[in-house]
């Protein structure tokens, strides 16, 4: 729907007859947010956090500029404006007010006006999260929260406002959802110490993101953050209530935050920062971890000593009321050519790579010898291979390789960027399976190659020969059938 409500310069003339539906951004972050005609400045509502002054120029729709307002939260139209560019870059579907990026963008300047006018006078509430479930590897199913476009807009200010003040005591060992770090930079810390530690404990918390203390939770706010209305605007988050498709809504009981939410992951870090992270360094300083999120590999020096550690951490979680889940947690005997011992575990998966003893090329003397490395895990190769076969592209008779080509290569990208980082030979698997539909595609369009798979797949041999660019992963050196 267009607008027909005139638009500013960045001189704050009008603009008469522009009809974008969605605003320039970064004009309007040259010309600050446009006052709503339906939202009056919010003062008195409730007990300010605290007594900050902060004075703005705000400009009206009709360009006219009104008087200075004092808000009691330092606040600015700048955060609000960065953090929905941030929110919008990252997408994300509409929460239980089925408000979509798209919508909340036709009428964008008012919105994040009522956003800024509502965080910075402390009246903002936020509204009921979505729960939503995915089914995870065990059949059961996960359950995330979907903020509104609005909250998450809200939870990034307060997620910017705090995270440089947490990275500086954040470890190095830390890496999940922090800036400048990845799962590549995780994973090879891993590759590097399993090379130096012949254990591994491989750690799964229960729940943790719905199970996470409120209580321990504020008690590590209290280390770091003095501002009262940041506390207050993240107990409102942690308590607010959580709400299905069906109208179904229930309140969490002291524990919890939403897997989904934007500022969930630095919540969780900075928890898991005094629960396990400053813990383990001082109980066992000579012992290394790598953890991602909630995802823990911690490297040990013997079966021994991994067990002792392992109750330990197993108590350690109790006191901050958490716990193991037993049946994924173990620990693993990283088994090479110079380590022989007999242990029945001597694999385990991380961020979607398996380390296990694999067959290694000397580079001085170029002979095989039994390594410990990763590669792509089952499971991820079970979910890639379930993706292509989901598609049932072979059906699509009425498209030729190049609308083929044109839908795979994104996703081929992901992958081959992914998993071909470490082990990239043992993506064969999954382009043989990718390969073996495309022969059957090219029986199903082609009626000449009916009763011929060999014929069929000599020619798409030749078009891999004269057009080696036409899929991503030929360009890799993926081309057996």
């Amino acid at each position: 729907m267009e607008q027909g409500r005139s638009y500013k310069d960045e001189k704050g003339k009008a603009q008469v007859g522009e009809t974008s539906m969605r605003p320039n951004t970064d004009a309007l972050y040259e010309v600050r947010l446009s006052h709503s005609s339906e939202e009056a400045p919010v003062m008195g509502v409730e007990p300010r956090a605290e007594v900050i002054q902060l004075k703005l120029p705000l400009s009206t729709l009709k360009g006219r500029n009104e008087a200075m307002e004092t808000k009691s939260i330092p606040i600015t139209q700048e955060m609000v404006l960065s953090a929905y560019k941030k929110v919008r870059k990252n997408k994300g579907s509409a929460g239980i007010d089925n408000e979509s990026l798209a919508m909340f963008e036709e009428n964008l300047s008012d919105n994040l006006y009522i956003t800024w006018n509502r965080m910075s006078s402390g009246s903002y509430h936020p509204t009921s999260v979505l729960e939503v479930g995915i089914p995870k590897d065990d059949g059961l199913m996960r359950k995330l929260g979907i903020p509104t476009v609005r909250d998450r807009i809200c939870q990034q200010v307060i997620k910017d406002y705090l995270e440089g003040r947490f990275e500086a005591e954040f470890v190095e060992h830390s890496y999940g959802y922090r800036p400048l770090k990845n799962t590549h930079q995780a994973l090879t810390a891993v590759r590097k110490n399993v090379r130096e530690y012949a254990w591994v404990i491989d750690m799964d918390i229960s729940g943790f993101f719905d199970n996470m203390s409120h209580e321990l939770l504020m008690k590590a706010l209290e280390q770091h953050v003095e501002e009262k209305w940041v506390k207050m605007y993240i107990t409102r988050w942690l308590e607010s209530p959580i709400e299905d498709r069906e109208k179904n809504k229930r309140f969490r009981e002291g524990k919890g935050t939403p897997q989904g939410g934007v500022i969930s992951p630095l919540l969780a870090n900075l928890f898991l920062h005094y629960a396990f992270d400053k813990w383990l360094g001082n109980q066992y300083p000579q012992l290394k971890f790598v953890r991602y999120a909630d995802d823990i590999v911690v490297h040990c020096n013997s079966q021994e000593e991994a067990e002792k550690v392992l109750e330990s951490i197993r108590e350690r979680l109790r006191e901050c009321r958490l716990e193991l889940n037993e049946q994924k947690t173990k620990v693993v005997y990283c088994k090479n050519a110079k380590r022989r011992l007999r242990f029945a575990t001597v694999r385990f998966d991380f961020l979607g790579f398996s380390f296990q003893p694999r067959p290694a090329l000397n580079r001085v003397d170029q002979e095989m010898f039994l390594g410990y490395d990763c590669a792509i895990s089952q499971k991820s190769e079970k979910k890639i291979t379930e993706i292509i076969r989901k598609t049932e592209f072979h059906k699509w008779t009425r498209s030729d390789i190049y609308r083929i080509a044109e839908y795979f290569n994104p996703k081929i990208t992901g992958w081959i960027n992914y998993f071909g980082k470490f082990g990239k030979r043992e993506l064969q698997h999954v382009f043989h399976i990718f390969h073996q539909r495309l022969i059957k595609w090219a029986r199903y369009r082609l009626k000449r190659f009916n009763d011929s798979r060999r014929q069929a797949w000599n020619w798409i041999m030749q078009i891999a020969k004269t057009q080696p660019d036409l899929f991503v992963h030929w360009r890799h050196g993926f081309v057996t059938a």
